[in-house]
């Protein structure tokens, strides 16, 4: 991982970008590493294209803006392609990864980046299957640790299942639907 690790997390309202770059940022606190999660949002409602960041390093971060040269880029709804730029300022060994039934291929052409890794994930058929609803929040999480290798998937697991837990105490059908999303997501995520 180089010293300082940038995801650019592109959704809208509701579909979880927010809940998963803080869930990410916790997770990989708990192996030691400084991190930040957060939204960038104005005055979005529900539906309306908003984004998200994180940053991982092995030392303090000092830079408080989003990101504009992200490592991975994640794209939770896969409409936003040829609306939002979302391959902007990827690195050239960047990580795309989308939510869509399309291959890698076929997304790279869409999107029309000619450099880095494109990935892709039926990320909402797996929540469906998984949660009940298309929340690909938590699927899009694991397809990023098996791309970029940010942590081994049972020490991940073992961090969300923690964290979830605060949150949905009484619904451990919540915690393991979202547990199994992940690890399917981390075994089904396609590269061309």
């Amino acid at each position: 991982m180089a010293s300082l690790f940038e995801v650019r997390w592109h959704s809208r309202g509701g579909q979880g970008a927010k809940t998963a770059s803080g869930l990410l940022a916790e997770a990989v606190a708990s192996v030691g590493k400084f991190i930040q999660g957060f939204p960038e949002y104005g005055p979005e409602r529900m539906g309306a294209p908003m984004l998200a960041f994180n940053r991982i390093s092995d030392a303090p971060i000092r830079v408080h803006a989003g990101v504009t040269s992200p490592d991975a880029v994640l794209v939770l709804d896969p409409t936003l392609v040829g609306k939002v730029k979302i391959a902007e300022g990827l690195k050239p060994d960047g990580v795309l990864i989308i939510n869509s039934k399309q291959s890698p291929a076929q997304m790279r052409a869409r999107v029309g980046v000619d450099h880095g890794r494109v990935l892709t994930l039926d990320a909402d058929g797996i929540s469906v299957e998984t949660i009940g609803r298309a929340i690909p929040n938590t699927p899009m999480m694991g397809a990023l640790v098996r791309a970029t290798g940010l942590m081994e998937l049972e020490q991940f697991l073992e961090a969300v299942r923690g964290r979830l837990e605060h949150k949905f105490r009484s619904k451990p059908e919540v915690i393991e639907a979202n547990i199994t999303a992940i690890r399917r997501a981390y075994e089904e995520v396609r590269e061309e």
